[in-house]
């Protein structure tokens, strides 16, 4: 069942909220979702170029409608301590240089995902009330197979998820100095309305609908997929309210548990497009991974995490989106 709006709201008191990487894909529908939910939502974006600044600017019209600010802010330079309010009560932390591109410097994913956090984290630990510290990383950190639970030691096998898993380690340490709560989300191959121009079915569609080839990267036709719909993990990102004791000093696995082909995902494109996809082949890009599945059996467990959208109804949602916004 496709969810567009849903909130799954837990019996909270209206909070001061900031989320970083606001004008980005996931980070806008978070923000969206908090407000939603009665919070007063901070987004911050540095409006990196690493993809086009227009999409980001498009996303922070939304909020802007919806009477949420996203400010310019870069986490890596900026006085944080003169830029951002001091009675926050929760941090949701989704700022980061994502992906593997061969145009990306390791300073890149360095400063933004690394030093970043670490400077985030060193201005919510001198705040006179501690805020909680939600850290959103990825399935790369496990490897080049991301298919275990939590406990299973990481092999990251690209600059982002090296990057990132330090990132997240950089928040538990914090979690088990007891100078801060939080916790870390690992997030599985997402999608829907928003998604980066450079990610698989933003571009799909596009390619689609403007008869251009599609650039497909050497045998990523068979690379198996968890692809979960943007809402179903913006539902797991924010059960940690309410649920704080629980989530502390925790890593959860967030997405879906079927598993699909880019191939079944090209043709479920094709189907809602009614038209064939041509396509470009590539050279396989080094650190991608072949098979990603969410193991969320955790997250099941402790905070009642159940992705409902299939494919196809997400990915009807994220066509209709391009069609409105882009023909």
């Amino acid at each position: 069942m496709l969810k567009k709006d849903a909130i799954f709201a837990a019996e909270t008191d209206s909070m001061k909220v900031l989320v970083t990487g606001a004008a980005g894909f996931i980070g806008s529908h978070t923000a969206e979702r908090l407000d939603e939910m009665g919070h007063e939502v901070i987004g911050v974006d540095n409006f990196s170029p690493y993809y086009d600044v227009e999409l980001k600017k498009l996303n922070t019209k939304a909020l802007s409608e919806k009477n949420i600010e996203v400010r310019n802010l870069d986490l890596r330079t900026d006085n944080l301590a003169e830029r951002l309010p001091n009675d926050l009560e929760y941090i949701f932390h989704f700022a980061a240089h994502p992906g593997i591109s061969d145009k990306s410097t390791f300073e890149d994913y360095f400063s933004n995902n690394i030093l970043a956090t670490q400077r985030l984290l060193e201005f919510a630990e001198n705040l006179p009330k501690k805020p909680y510290f939600v850290n959103i990383a990825t399935s790369s950190i496990y490897g080049l197979e991301a298919t275990f639970p939590e406990t299973v030691a990481p092999k990251p096998a690209s600059w982002y998820g090296v990057t990132k898993l330090a990132a997240e380690q950089l928040v538990l340490a914090k979690t088990r100095e007891k100078k801060l709560q939080g916790t870390s989300f690992r997030l599985f191959s997402v999608y829907g309305p928003r998604e980066r121009p450079d990610k698989l079915y933003t571009r799909l569609i596009d390619c689609g609908l403007n008869d251009k080839p599609f650039p497909l990267f050497d045998g990523s036709e068979k690379h198996l997929r968890s692809f979960t719909y943007v809402q179903d993990i913006v539902d797991g990102i924010v059960s940690t309210i309410g649920n704080e004791e629980i989530c502390n000093g925790e890593i959860f696995n967030l997405g879906t548990e079927t598993e699909s082909t880019t191939a079944q995902g090209t043709a479920t494109v094709e189907e809602i497009l009614q038209k064939k996809i041509a396509t470009e082949i590539k050279p396989p890009r080094a650190g991608d991974q072949s098979r990603t599945k969410a193991n969320i059996d955790k997250a099941r467990k402790l905070l009642n995490y159940h992705p409902q959208t299939a494919l196809k109804e997400g990915l009807e949602a994220q066509t209709e989106w391009f069609k409105s916004n882009f023909q």
